[in-house]
């Protein structure tokens, strides 16, 4: 949809009262890491690198001094690095490779990229009760590693490693991504483009970013475990590939993945209700102690990623799933049941047209509040909003920040946010809180532009009033959401048997007699008015007890819907024995339906 030339920057609007109050940190584009409170004041700005930055109690930082040159680097931070308040490292681990890079960088390296946890807190943010230690414990570390793995690749790969080390930089723990593909849950379709072309990037002579493990955290303590469920250990890892469109779950202790959806959302009917995550990012579990706690938080990006079948939109099967649109997802790991979920609907958007008003393709993050609210970074423009459980904007910042190229595209790009409390840094005085209200975009002018409002209107006779919902070129979910349509005709229930996923094994499929006949419509349909007095006819007259009839509301019984892949209705299925005989959609007249109905007995 693109951008105004001209848009506020900064905080645009700030409700004290609904807000969870503190300082929020950023990772900016060019220019270090910036600490400001909530009326966007900019408390301080750290020239060093972060992807991203972590504040810890009394005012530490963590981030990294820098990357590898790009000619052999894909986003290798040279180090991890830990400093005070006022600048001073206090920690760096920089010793998991040496490094040798001809007429480049010569020393040891890292090889750190987009997260890493200390000991305290398992997800990096604010969890009453769970801080970070500043200056003790230990630290895991997501890390680069390249390899040659022909079961992969013939191409040389970017492979994912998990590291954690002491206090001392000892490294005590280890685990890579590759020793575990065959865990990961690719097809063989999937694997064939992966060998293909495993996301080369120019980085290194060309090398694979397979997976592009983003975020990583301990699962810490959680009711699922407390419950008995031995995929949840406290000490157990969460990440996600987002080239791969895969979530999971590691067991610390075996290095096995002991949870994991994706790469194939249409594996289950639970994961078909869930509904395709694609290129996700700050994958994790909501810690104890805050609103949501056990359930998983995801920024959703949408944009691309993937390997499989080609499609219209990937010619050879890479980065074969795609959306136009974010979300932002709380599920239940064990039910796959979405909680709570921000998309662009969710903000006042119709999908598809309007849906890229909520849009990252790349990057961003969702943080749970205690308060309940959630803190969104809308990464690729710059954009973070705080919402309340009931989707209601807070609290808006853009990031005045921009890439210094001249002749390049400009970027205002935020990797993640955090907030954290005004306590995490007592050097600085408490803020003082100012409310800052929505402008009024309508009325809004920059100085010399024309006021809002006509000279003169004119009435023009014949003029019809304008309704409030305006049909488009482009059909819109709203359109699609048709459960919410008048009844236009009553099921006669008492010859159509109403059934459910409950008794669906009983009445249908264990059925011996007769064959069973299901009608998939609803009352709203004004095809099922149609069909059903002219089916109904039939099985009374022609066909009189030959079959079993019955009825599935498809509006009450997605489950069913999803299961028996029912599109447009209406759709008639036949069963026998339990397997389908037979099915047909749509409306059909007196002879045509008694020719279908009497294959069964042919």
């Amino acid at each position: 949809m693109g951008q105004p030339l001209i848009f506020p920057h900064g905080v645009t609007v700030y409700n004290p009262e609904k807000c969870w109050n503190g300082y929020t940190i950023v990772p900016l584009i060019n220019d270090g890491v910036l600490l400001f409170d909530m009326n966007g004041n900019e408390i301080r700005r750290w020239n060093m690198h972060a992807m991203p930055p972590k504040l810890l109690p009394g005012g530490y930082v963590m981030g990294l001094s820098g990357y590898r040159h790009p000619d052999y680097g894909m986003q290798d931070g040279v180090n991890l690095i830990e400093i005070d308040y006022d600048g001073n490292i206090v920690w760096e681990f920089d010793h998991l490779e040496e490094i040798d890079d001809p007429g480049r960088d010569h020393r040891f390296m890292a090889r750190q990229h987009h997260d890493y946890q200390r000991e305290g807190n398992p997800v990096g943010y604010y969890v009453p009760g769970m801080d970070a230690e500043p200056l003790s414990g230990n630290t895991l570390i997501l890390c680069h590693q390249t390899i040659h793995n022909p079961k992969i690749s013939d191409k040389k790969l970017l492979d994912d490693v998990m590291i954690e080390v002491d206090w001392d930089g000892n490294i005590l723990w280890k685990w890579s991504a590759s020793d575990h593909f065959d865990e990961m849950g690719f097809d063989e379709a999937a694997k064939n483009v992966l060998f293909r072309d495993p996301n080369m990037r120019s980085s290194d002579g060309g090398v694979g970013d397979y997976l592009h493990i983003n975020c990583m955290s301990y699962l810490g303590p959680n009711k699922w475990y407390d419950q008995g469920d031995q995929r949840f250990k406290p000490e157990n890892i969460i990440f996600d590939c987002r080239e791969a469109n895969i979530l999971a779950i590691i067991d610390k202790e075996s290095g096995a993945i002991v949870w994991r959806i994706g790469p194939d959302f249409n594996a289950s009917p639970e994961l078909k209700k869930l509904g395709w995550i694609i290129g996700q990012h700050h994958f994790h579990m909501i810690p104890k102690g805050l609103p949501g706690e056990g359930n998983l938080l995801v920024f959703d990006n949408g944009g691309w990623g993937g390997y499989g079948v080609p499609n219209p939109s990937s010619a050879i099967g890479s980065k074969n799933a795609l959306r136009d649109y974010s979300r932002v997802l709380e599920f239940n790991p064990v039910t796959l049941e979405i909680v709570w979920k921000l998309t662009p609907k969710e903000l006042g958007h119709a999908i598809p047209t309007d849906a890229s008003k909520f849009y990252s393709p790349y990057v961003s993050s969702a943080q749970r509040l205690p308060n309940g609210n959630t803190l969104i970074d809308e990464g690729s423009d710059g954009r973070l909003i705080e919402v309340t459980p009931d989707h209601e904007i807070v609290w808006e910042w853009i990031s005045p920040y921009y890439t210094h190229n001249e002749k390049g595209p400009k970027n205002n790009m935020i990797y993640r946010a955090y907030r954290y409390p005004y306590s995490y840094v007592p050097q600085e005085p408490k803020p003082v809180e100012v409310e800052i209200k929505p402008i009024d975009n309508i009325t809004y002018r920059v100085p010399g532009a024309g006021a809002f409002g006509a000279k003169k209107v004119i009435d023009v006779e014949g003029t019809l009033p304008y309704y409030e919902d305006v049909a488009l070129c482009v059909a819109t979910d709203d359109e699609e959401d048709v459960t919410k349509r008048e009844k236009v005709f009553s099921v006669d229930t008492s010859f159509f048997k109403p059934v459910t996923m409950s008794n669906w094994n009983e009445d249908v499929l264990k059925v011996k007699e007769q064959p069973v006949l299901v009608l998939f419509g609803a009352e709203r349909c004004t095809h099922c008015k149609a069909l059903h007095p002219v089916l109904e006819e039939a099985l009374r007259e022609e066909f009189a007890e030959q079959y079993e009839v019955r009825y599935v509301d498809v509006d009450q019984n997605a489950d069913l819907v999803d299961t028996y892949h029912i599109g447009g209705i209406p759709v008639v299925t036949v069963f026998k024995d339990g397997k389908e005989l037979l099915r047909f959609n749509g409306e059909k007249d007196y002879d045509d339906l008694c020719d279908i109905l009497d294959k069964p007995f042919a």
